[in-house]
């Protein structure tokens, strides 16, 4: 079910449902399944850029990833079970492609951290088949012939299921303009689960997730790189979710 929040077409679902609709598509046919989540940040930068908010909506499926959101939609009278987070749907998409004998491509992230992560994968899930693994350089999306090279390696390893770790809105928008030519099933869009993955970035332990203080224990792990984020840029999240609020309960 879907339900209109922050202006985007977010999915009531849960992780297991998630998982469940990631390994139909990898047994169907037609076109892959997207699959993108939405937190705080995307919810600022949705609103900022109602371009990058019609990409998120346009998903097959959009997650409520982070518990602010979670929350909201059930202020609104929205019945969202859980938080349904990358980082936790990568991992189980991983032991379920494993069970099944289906395969995974890992794209993005710094050099060497998808590799990492498909190792780790790997290492948990035996038997999992990763169809490749790429790291492409910075501004690849903007040059024609880096780009037509990355689509063709993905391409040539036809995976059943592509992870895309660009960050947003790199990642959104590279998946819904390349996702007929990348043929994959299944498309994720991932932010940072890869750097979890790989050892890079440790993951908040889970009462720290259920009281929506992951975004403080990211900080303290990554300052530099997320202070002006989560400290300037999504305070504009305060009057979004206000102004939500206002609309009242369904």
């Amino acid at each position: 079910m879907k339900v209109d929040l922050f202006g985007l077409r977010v999915d009531v679902i849960t992780t297991e449902q998630t998982v469940e609709r990631v390994m139909q598509a990898c047994a169907g046919e037609g076109d892959p399944l997207v699959v993108f989540s939405c937190n705080v940040d995307m919810v600022v930068k949705a609103h900022r850029d109602p371009d990058f908010g019609a990409t998120l909506s346009s998903a097959d499926i959009l997650t409520a990833d982070g518990m602010p959101i979670v929350w909201m939609g059930r202020l609104r009278g929205h019945p969202f079970p859980e938080r349904v987070a990358g980082s936790e749907l990568v991992p189980r998409i991983a032991a379920a492609c494993a069970r099944a004998g289906r395969s995974v491509f890992l794209f993005g992230a710094a050099p060497g951290v998808a590799d990492a992560a498909a190792r780790r994968l790997q290492a948990d899930n035996p038997g999992l088949r990763v169809a490749g693994t790429l790291s492409p350089p910075m501004g690849f999306d903007r040059d024609p012939l880096l780009l037509e090279e990355a689509v063709e390696a993905v391409r040539r390893a036809s995976p059943d299921v592509l992870f895309v770790a660009l960050g947003a809105p790199r990642q959104e928008r590279f998946i819904q303009a390349q996702k007929a030519r990348l043929g994959a099933k299944a498309i994720l869009g991932i932010g940072g689960s890869l750097d979890m993955l790989a050892g890079r970035v440790r993951r908040a332990p889970r009462f720290v997730q259920r009281i929506g203080a992951e975004w403080l224990w990211r900080l303290a792990q990554e300052p530099r790189r997320l202070a002006r984020r989560y400290l300037v840029e999504d305070l504009a999240f305060f009057p979004i979710a206000w102004a939500e609020l206002r609309k009242g309960r369904r």
